[in-house]
């Protein structure tokens, strides 16, 4: 198995994608298509998880869905897996909306996450994913 590699955002990207109540992709923009190497169409219709790395732990997504259901924002670091199996790391704030047709959903905006953020995200990440064994 070939060790995937870590893409790193550039400061002016800003990823943003909008999922309806139950995760399901409704749009993405061209930013987050691009560092997760699906096409929008790809995207569209399938649940957000379809990013979600493996060493994310169970109790980072437990706290995100538990803060916006609540209606709280929800702000945290996040591993995303591209598409072809490689990874980038990002700052996201998750806010939950009602859309013009009145459904409710979310929108995540997402940055560039700093090289000390990361490392200091992987190592907490790690111990929690160690903890779920």
């Amino acid at each position: 198995m070939s060790k995937s590699i870590e893409i790193k955002l550039n400061k002016k990207d800003f990823l943003i994608s909008e999922t309806d109540s139950k995760g399901v992709v409704r749009f993405a923009n061209d930013d987050f298509c691009k560092y997760a190497g699906f096409t929008l169409e790809e995207l569209v219709g399938q649940n957000h998880n379809i990013v979600r790395d493996p060493e994310m732990p169970k109790a980072a997504f437990a706290d995100l869905w538990q803060t916006i259901k609540s209606g709280n924002i929800w702000k945290g670091f996040v591993k995303n897996s591209t598409k072809n199996g490689n990874f980038y790391w990002v700052y996201a704030t998750v806010y939950p909306f009602t859309s013009s047709d009145g459904s409710q959903g979310y929108i995540s905006c997402r940055r560039q996450a700093s090289d000390q953020e990361i490392k200091t995200y992987t190592a907490l990440y790690k111990e929690m994913k160690a903890k779920e064994q």
